[in-house]
């Protein structure tokens, strides 16, 4: 039977049919294949694009491939067997590529290319893939002398380890809590889908009463509406203690976490960097640890005033409306929603019943499709679970862009969060064009009791983030796979497409074709839509600070060089901007999966630097809707697409917006949008 980790080259995957006992054989194979390829490599005389480049990279594509589906089989539905042979083979695979980063006779090759005639006549793309690729070999170590290499080689092996055992084991952590609850009243105040939800889920595990889990569609309401002030503190308590000291020892993050850092410092250290800071920043728009931590305090102590004005109202309603003398931490969430209410006259679950699942993806299609002249047509595909979906993108005169999966519900053996992912990468081979293909991945409550899955308002900003993700990559006009779509953008600036297309979300334009009441079918009334545009920036001070920390934590902590506490560390951050004070035994650091198992370490801060440049760019469409146009102005849409979607990362971040905007970025746009101008 052929493998189908095999040769997946300009296809499509077929993940149902990928099983464990695939993945050993096909690594096997395509290191390799790989191996040799870059073997051959190695020996070209006069290398040149054509001779050189080309067929290494369609080598090594092949292994990319397999291991991208192999990592995220792992991350959407795993199973004792697949997470086996996925950790079996980290080392191999990480292995492999420490060695092709430090690979002297490739890099020299690349110097050969840079230097010669030909180069001077690339395209900006090229120059750029090459550019890019002599840069990484510098930050791979190939200028470092033998024993340095191989002490790089054997970090880079342990910490590819270390982060994938750390994300594990918040997995682990989150799936393997649960509560049974029989006594209704327990439960008073959550919403009916939940409730239905939870019934279910007991009854799946052959219990009565209700299962509350630590997934965000169970833990999320119970801390926002139940009035079980007991119940919030015990989901509180196992939430904020996942993968720590307080649970078995063997899913503690805590060691992994000083020892990730420490190998990250090391390796930095080795390339000549003080700190893993720095070198994290070498592929950034940011200069310096210094500089990023400015931008940060600018911003939280210009909110943090702000914040305090929250707490206080927090605090006067909570003890006068809801009896609450001292709030505590798992009180927040759940007076926020009451003082939410008695504001603005209107709950987070009314406005749920609003946004069914079809009407919000049939909305945000009419969404790209008034942008960017596209349209989402569902189609035919392998997929991993019978949840996922598969849609062709493609132009309005039917002819194709790309493709996109869309994975929407929680599950047991799926991480936690939402993210969007390349499957494929645009590229031209003569005239063989492989169009761009993509995932999006998030954790909604599914439907209940035969009704369409219901979405908060949240979910549905968090949707249209993911796809802007999405179409950043989908939509790239570049023909080089290195900096097409996603490909080569610097990271601070990737999140610019994603939290641009969360502003629709606030637009009356946009929101009647999103809604379609679960009950009456009718869309959302102009009032309760000014009572949540009333609401938008509603504890938006405590939300500006909140990041601030978590993005200042991120990157104080990889500027340091020696032993690390992180519980000091947030203590110190939390008393600089006077946030709520936590409990001793939060450990809400141990799964902080986006700097400690994914690709933000030293990086967390481009959410907020890139919203200073996505506030931006959005007012160019304020401004047309300003001058009588459509929020939706498709000539507008037209320029944003051909000067920050299509260019991928063919040039720099800053080069497309300042394209695109005429001007350099400016923060005032942010403060506005979120009240605190």
């Amino acid at each position: 039977m052929t493998n189908p980790l095999l040769d997946l080259s300009g296809k499509l995957p077929d993940y149902p049919s990928v099983k464990p006992e695939h993945v050993s054989p096909a690594l096997d194979t395509l290191l390799a294949s790989s191996a040799a390829a870059v073997a051959a490599a190695e020996q070209v005389q006069n290398p040149t694009w054509a001779s050189f480049v080309e067929p290494l990279d369609a080598a090594l594509e092949k292994l990319n491939l397999a291991w991208g589906v192999v990592a995220h089989l792992e991350s959407v539905v795993t199973s004792p067997e697949l997470r086996e042979v996925y950790n079996a083979n980290i080392a191999r695979v990480s292995n492999f590529y420490t060695e092709l980063g430090q690979n002297e006779l490739l890099y020299a090759q690349y110097k050969l290319i840079a230097a010669s005639a030909e180069f001077a006549g690339y395209n900006a793309a090229r120059k750029t893939i090459i550019e890019d690729t002599l840069r990484d070999f510098r930050l791979s170590g190939a200028e470092l002398p033998e024993a340095q290499k191989q002490r790089f080689a054997e970090i880079a092996e342990e910490l590819s380890e270390l982060t994938v055992k750390f994300g594990q084991n918040v997995m682990d952590a989150t799936d393997e809590w649960a509560l049974y609850i029989e006594d209704l009243s327990e439960l008073d105040g959550l919403p009916q889908d939940w409730l239905s939800a939870a019934r279910n889920a007991a009854e799946a595990d052959g219990k009565t009463g209700y299962k509350v889990t630590l997934k965000q569609p169970s833990q999320g309401p119970v801390m926002q509406f139940c009035s079980n002030r007991t119940l919030r503190e015990t989901v509180y308590h196992a939430n904020t203690t996942r993968a720590s000291e307080f649970g078995p020892a063997e899913r503690d993050n805590g060691p992994l976490i000083n020892r990730i850092h420490a190998l990250r410092t090391e390796a930095a250290q080795l390339l000549g960097f003080n700190n893993y800071g720095e070198e994290s920043l070498a592929t950034k728009m940011a200069d310096t640890p210094a500089e990023v931590a400015a931008f940060l305090r600018n911003l939280g102590h210009g909110a943090k005033p702000f914040a305090a004005k929250d707490r206080a109202e927090l605090k006067a309603f909570a003890k006068e409306q809801l009896g609450l003398d001292e709030l505590e931490v798992w009180d927040y969430g759940f007076a926020a929603e009451k003082l939410s209410e008695a504001k603005y006259a209107f709950s987070a679950q009314e406005v749920k019943a609003y946004f069914t699942e079809p009407t919000v993806l049939s909305g945000l299609f009419k969404v790209i499709e008034s942008l960017y002249s596209l349209r989402f047509v569902k189609a035919s595909a392998p997929v991993w679970h019978p949840d996922v979906n598969y849609y062709a993108l493609q132009n309005l005169d039917g002819s194709a862009v790309g493709g996109l999966y869309l994975d929407l519900y929680a599950r047991t053996g799926k991480q936690g969060g939402a993210w969007m992912n390349d499957v494929l990468s645009r590229d031209r081979k003569g005239d063989d064009l492989q169009n761009p293909v993509a995932l999006v991945v998030c954790n909604f409550s599914a439907g209940v009791d035969g009704k369409p899955a219901l979405l908060t308002h949240d979910d549905v900003i968090t949707l249209f983030h993911e796809f802007g993700h999405a179409l950043h990559h989908l939509l790239t006009e570049v023909d080089e796979s290195g900096v097409s779509g996603i490909n080569g953008v610097e990271w601070d600036a990737v999140e610019l497409p994603s939290q641009f297309m969360e502003n629709f979300c606030w637009e009356w334009q946009v929101l009647p074709d999103l809604t379609h009441h679960v009950d009456s079918g009718a869309a959302l009334p102009r009032e309760l839509f000014d009572k949540m545009l009333a609401a938008k920036n509603f504890m938006s001070g405590s939300a500006m600070v909140r990041q601030v920390l978590l993005s200042l934590f991120d990157m104080e902590l990889h500027a340091s060089t020696g032993a690390i506490d992180a519980t000091a560390q947030n203590a110190a951050l939390v008393a600089e901007f006077e946030t709520p004070v936590a409990p001793d035994y939060n450990r809400w650091f141990n799964t902080f999966s986006h700097i400690f198992a994914g690709g933000y370490a030293a990086g967390y801060y481009s959410y907020k630097w890139a919203e200073v440049l996505s506030a931006d760019a959005y007012s160019a469409f304020e401004e047309a809707a300003a001058a009588g146009k459509s929020i939706l102005d498709p000539a507008t849409g037209a320029r944003f697409r051909k000067e920050v979607l299509a260019m991928g990362g063919s040039r720099p971040a800053i080069d497309s917006f300042t394209a695109f905007r005429g001007r350099k970025p400016e923060v005032a746009a942010l403060l506005r949008h979120n009240g605190l101008n």
